[in-house]
């Protein structure tokens, strides 16, 4: 790219990211129809295929408002090493399964799940956190304050986030169309979530936390709130929630919540509040935004593929369930020997994983792995076990992880209109040649 191209290309995302419909019209000469679709042409249609360095067969149908994702990648997922990306507004990026192989997820390989748009000021010395709402003592801290007036720990916890495994609900459920990969485990370091709620004095009457971040809605619209979630003060109060400042002994990744987020493990990774600015407690379940209707919620009840459902008819998801994810070998994967090493990580929400099993023969029969402890609470727990494959030919390694409750994952995905908590058994198809 020359270097013209080059500050075009900036100038580009930078338009993007405050007004995508203004940068359509500056940069490509396009206005969004009432259908979402832009219409490309002229200097426009040059500019772009210049940008992209080829023409572009399908510009008419090109959406309004979004970037390539040949031009947006290298910039939004900068950081990042072999995710792959879903959306770029919000930016929604998971990570291969073969990728997440090391027991602690390093933070170039930690998913990227966004609801709105990141804040431009990240600068941890001037940040702040308010604590208020039904509290004795109000609080507004800064991350120094944070780190002297309350213990600093680090913790290895698991972040999944609801819709993991969405792309293989039938009939489809709308939604980015996670597989596998948004799933991490790093290490996390900052101070107990109830340490500070304990320092402001939980009133009797609270019963909810809510979650406040900097990231502005899609809209751009001041004050519009892409996402606020919370749960109930019991959770809360338990020792692994962690409002965390760095993450594997760094600060935070920008597009991982630098430089303060909520760590939730084993709920719903829209728990894990990014940019967070402010957490209040109520007398009623919260209600901020994805709290209502049926955003992270599914049926209380088993429903048929396809079923509407009444929205009264559907609960708010608190733990994750009993989950397992082969990492080693890759699907796709040839192998030379006999002799394979299969490893992976299991998780249940708040739960420990207590056996892993592992097949090659479709399920006739299963070999229990070796299955290491979590190293704390909140964290997964990794397995591993050397399987003999008895002739050349096509395998399929499946793994099932059962939890301390004796939940056990299933072989069928339970359906639900939004597609969240999959938790049906990874298969990894290899090759013995």
């Amino acid at each position: 790219m020359s270097d013209n191209q080059d500050l075009k290309h900036q100038n580009l995302l930078e338009l993007y990211e405050k007004d995508p419909v203004e940068a359509d019209r500056v940069f490509l000469g396009r206005v969004a129809h009432n259908d979402r679709r832009g219409f490309l042409k002229g200097a426009g249609l040059a500019t772009l295929g210049g940008l992209l360095g080829a023409s572009i067969p399908f510009h008419r149908n090109f959406p309004s408002g979004l970037v390539p994702v040949a031009l947006a990648e290298e910039d939004i997922l900068a950081g990042k090493d072999g995710l792959t990306l879903l959306n770029d507004r919000p930016v929604n990026a998971e990570t291969p399964p073969h990728l997440l192989d090391d027991a602690i997820t390093p933070t170039k390989r930690h998913f990227i799940r966004n609801n709105g748009l990141p804040p431009e000021e990240m600068n941890p010395t001037t940040w702040k956190l308010t604590i208020d709402g039904l509290v004795d003592n109000p609080m507004t801290l800064s991350i120094a304050d944070l780190k002297s007036k309350f213990e600093v720990v680090t913790m290895a916890l698991t972040i999944e986030c609801g819709g993991n495994g969405r792309a293989f609900f039938n009939p489809p459920a709308k939604g980015n169309q996670w597989t596998y990969g948004a799933v991490a485990c790093s290490e996390w370091t900052g101070v107990r979530l109830k340490d500070v709620l304990n320092a402001a004095g939980v009133k009797k009457e609270a019963i909810y936390t809510a979650h406040v971040g900097a990231d502005t809605h899609l809209s751009g619209k001041e004050g519009k709130l892409s996402l606020s979630r919370g749960m109930p003060i019991e959770k809360a109060m338990t020792d692994d929630i962690l409002i965390a400042f760095e993450q594997n002994g760094a600060p935070l990744h920008p597009n991982n919540g630098a430089p303060l987020r909520l760590v939730v493990p084993g709920w719903p990774g829209s728990c894990s509040q990014k940019w967070l600015t402010r957490i209040y407690l109520r007398d009623i379940v919260h209600d901020g935004p994805k709290m209502t209707g049926t955003a992270y919620r599914v049926p209380n009840r088993p429903v048929e593929p396809g079923e509407k459902i009444d929205k009264k008819d559907f609960e708010i998801i608190h733990r994750m369930p009993v989950k397992s994810l082969v990492t080693a070998p890759a699907t796709g994967a040839t192998v030379a020997g006999s002799e394979v090493e299969v490893r992976g990580h299991a998780w249940s929400g708040d739960r420990t994983v207590k056996q892993v099993d592992v097949s090659i023969d479709f399920g006739t029969t299963w070999v229990t792995a070796d299955l290491d402890a979590p190293v704390n609470s909140g964290a997964w727990q990794n397995w591993r076990l050397k399987v003999k494959l008895p002739e050349k030919g096509y395998y399929e390694i499946w793994a099932r992880a059962t939890d301390s409750e004796g939940e056990m994952q299933p072989h069928a995905i339970n359906w639900n209109p939004k597609g969240y908590l999959n938790n049906t058994m990874h298969r990894v198809a290899v090759r013995y040649s």
